[in-house]
């Protein structure tokens, strides 16, 4: 073979395999750019559903099955894990998610120093904030904390109880529940700190509360170094807005209606508008369409209101979510 015809073959080759090369760096860049924006720790357990309900309602879908933990996010810019609350802010604090959803007992119990980016209030069960309560029986004769001096607490918050006890001076013995706490009083220690949202299942174990050390929501946290990134802070900001937004429409309704013009003064002052009311002019002159957000509380006496003012064609419809 012609010494010229391999020498050129031979650079032609290395011409193709270098591009191949260059081509494979091309495609590793554009892989590169497509790795999720933010790593987000999601709460697993009783908040899991509520929690993936809400962000829905924000306008992303995540979906998992239920053992397991890796969840799909339909938004390329967000990855995820579940697990337990209880340790959602010490992976956030470390920098394995960048933000994620928990507790402020559990931050504070963590003594995780994290960014509290906003206060996000729903748990499974209703939109109240929860409380840390210290109880005993209802049969007890403790009605004050200092009566503890020497005896067994039980709880899963154990930093945050010896924190409490020790800054009240009261020597106590504090154990870590696993589980059931409500049950083990008084046959296994004095008294509990448990959490509760609306005191039916103290109730139902025949409890009584001493004192609250705690009143707790989830939150929304941030990374620090995660936060002081612009990219990833702007994103974080948007899940906050876009979360707060769908909380706030929980508790809302859009209201709209016609009107005969003449009586847009009473009807106006029947609505309790978030903002003053959409009025638009009808094809009929004497009329009205008015359009506005209440709280879905007072639907009920509105309407009937509004119906005997002369309103025609009332429309209550369910939001999505409300951005101040």
């Amino acid at each position: 073979m012609d010494r010229n015809h391999v020498k050129s073959t031979w650079r032609r080759g290395g011409e193709i395999g270098l591009k191949t090369r260059a081509e494979r760096c091309a495609v590793g860049a554009v892989s590169a750019e497509k790795k999720p924006l933010l790593m987000l720790g999601l709460p697993k357990g009783s908040l899991e559903e509520s929690t993936k309900n809400l962000f829905a309602k924000a306008g992303w879908k995540i979906t998992a099955s239920s053992r397991s933990y890796k969840p799909a996010i339909d938004d390329p810019e967000l990855d995820g894990r579940f697990v337990r609350a209880q340790e959602v802010s010490r992976y956030v604090e470390h920098g394995f998610f960048d933000c994620g959803l928990t507790g402020l007992d559990w931050i504070q119990e963590n003594e995780s120093d994290v960014v509290e980016v906003c206060d996000l209030i729903y748990s499974k069960a209703s939109t109240l904030k929860s409380r840390w309560v210290l109880c005993v029986p209802e049969a007890s004769a403790i009605t004050r904390p200092e009566q503890l001096a020497g005896k067994r607490v039980a709880t899963e918050l154990v930093g945050t109880v010896k924190r409490y006890f020790a800054a009240k001076k009261i020597p106590v013995e504090v154990e870590f529940s696993w589980g059931a706490t409500e049950v083990k009083v008084p046959d296994l220690v004095d008294a509990i700190v448990d959490i509760t949202e609306t005191g039916s299942s103290l109730r139902a174990n025949k409890l009584r509360i001493v004192d609250t050390l705690l009143e707790t929501n989830t939150k929304l946290i941030a990374n620090k170094s995660s936060w002081a990134n612009p990219a990833k802070r702007k994103k974080i900001e948007t899940i906050a807005l876009l979360l707060r937004g769908a909380l706030e429409a929980e508790s809302k309704v859009g209201l709209k209606m016609n009107a005969p013009k003449k009586a847009l003064d009473a009807i106006l002052q029947a609505i309790p508008a978030l903002r003053n009311p959409t009025i638009s002019p009808l094809s009929n002159p004497e009329w009205i369409a008015l359009e506005t957000i209440i709280d879905e509380s007072v639907v009920r006496e509105i309407i009937p209101q509004l119906k005997s003012l002369g309103a025609e064609g009332i429309v209550e419809y369910p939001l999505n979510k409300v951005v101040y």
